[in-house]
């Protein structure tokens, strides 16, 4: 069987890593995939987005399968034209892919269909969207509307910040045409929670939950990144209130995207906060998040394309989804200065037995030598019985890899194992 992996960071690492257990898996293409990926998959030079390129290159290759990971080919309709080609694909279609393109859209289905979320306004004028903030409650949250590479939220603690939020996105672009048009919400409290599931638009099978660490330095201060570390399962995420989510937040959102005449099969990414009042959607992603999926897919006991396979043939719900009963640590190795300004290109060493662990996410292959690309360069893993096996062990991983610059949080998990111990 050929697989077609789209993407090419840590996450479609730990996808590809755990495709290939199967052993109907004959061969896997990764598009673009990077250097570190090259062990694992026959990496090709056709980006994310270039979406006749990708078509082109599985009808030539005649691929069985393919898989689209990451957030701009899924809502640029790169499952739509796959599938007009024959091909089996993993992922929703454009028209569900929405709900992650559009933040007003997720916003708008919140509301009208009832499930938990942060009250918020909608803007298109930039100066309707500062005469508001005059009256609005501080904190606040502003959101570019479309994708940002997982930075367009900015939390603002005074009224200066969210006047300097709105204009940097809708007179300064600095998300492009993604922040033209802004939702600004309500402040909310408590634990976060990320909650990725398997959905075939009928059946909802949530995976191991996880707790994500996105500021770049320890103690959760610094700038926003696309992820530093990440644990799982997330303690505060108990049995009660999985429930809860399940019957308030899953199954609505699936029924509601069913009753616009969206439906969403792939993998549904709830980004949660346990507020006092419950729980509440903080986010939804149309994709696996990143670095969560390296933590979660560790613990699939459960063949990842069979359940793949059963999510694209509509038939999850005859599938018995199995999870390790321990815990899993992944650390963040970055280029020092991430995610504002650092330099790349410096000789990446893995040690042997670390690589079976390791997820890379920047690296090229350079005449042989694979070298550092980008600012977060790779995550470690460590699966064990314990949160703190599981910690020590990814640190003792990520500690033995060696680059020029390398930056790790000393402190992943420690939130985690606080909760442990209430």
């Amino acid at each position: 069987m050929k697989i077609l992996v789209v993407g090419g960071g840590g996450r479609e690492h730990a996808i590809i890593k755990k495709l290939k257990e199967n052993s109907k898996v004959e061969k896997i293409y990764a598009l673009p995939g990077n250097g570190g990926i090259a062990d694992d998959a026959e990496c090709v030079p056709i980006g994310a987005k270039d979406i006749d390129g990708i078509v082109g290159f599985a009808v030539e290759k005649k691929v069985d399968y393919a898989v689209v990971a990451p957030d701009d080919p899924l809502v640029l309709g790169c499952v739509d034209r796959l599938e007009e080609r024959g091909i089996p694909c993993f992922g929703p279609r454009k028209n569900a892919a929405i709900i992650e393109g559009s933040k007003a859209f997720s916003k708008d289905l919140m509301k009208k269909y009832g499930i938990p979320t942060a009250a918020y306004e909608t803007f298109s004028d930039m100066d309707a969207a500062l005469e508001y903030l005059k009256t609005a409650k501080i904190p606040i949250v502003v959101k570019a509307d479309g994708l940002a590479l997982g930075k367009g939220a900015i939390v603002c603690m005074t009224r200066d910040e969210a006047n300097e939020a709105v204009v940097s996105m809708m007179r300064d672009g600095k998300f492009g045409k993604s922040g033209e048009r802004v939702v600004i919400e309500e402040f909310m409290t408590g634990p976060e929670v990320s909650v990725l599931s398997f959905t075939d638009g009928k059946t909802v099978v949530p995976m191991v939950s996880s707790m994500d660490h996105k500021r770049a330095h320890d103690g959760d201060t610094g700038p926003n990144t696309g992820g530093m570390g990440t644990v799982a399962p997330n303690p505060y995420y108990t049995e009660d209130i999985a429930r809860e989510c399940m019957e308030k937040i899953f199954l609505p959102t699936v029924n509601a995207m069913n009753a616009e005449g969206r439906t969403f099969r792939g993998c549904l990414y709830f980004g949660l906060m346990l507020t006092p009042e419950g729980p509440r959607v903080v986010e939804y992603n149309c994709r696996f998040g990143d670095p969560e999926t390296q933590v979660v897919l560790p613990l699939l006991k459960t063949d990842l394309l069979t359940v793949m396979e059963a999510v694209t043939e509509g038939r999850l719900s005859e599938v018995e989804v199995e999870w390790e009963r321990g815990c899993a640590a992944c650390v963040i190795a970055a280029s020092d200065g991430y995610p504002q300004s650092y330099k790349s290109g410096y000789e990446l060493k893995i040690p042997d037995d670390v690589k079976p662990h390791t997820y890379v996410a920047g690296a090229v292959l350079e005449d042989g030598v694979l070298k550092t690309h980008g600012g977060r360069v790779l995550g470690v893993t460590a699966v064990a019985d314990t949160l703190s096996e599981a910690i020590d062990a990814s640190y003792a991983m990520a500690d033995r890899i060696e680059f020029e610059n390398k930056y790790c949080r000393r402190d992943i998990g420690r939130r985690a194992l606080a909760a442990k111990n209430l």
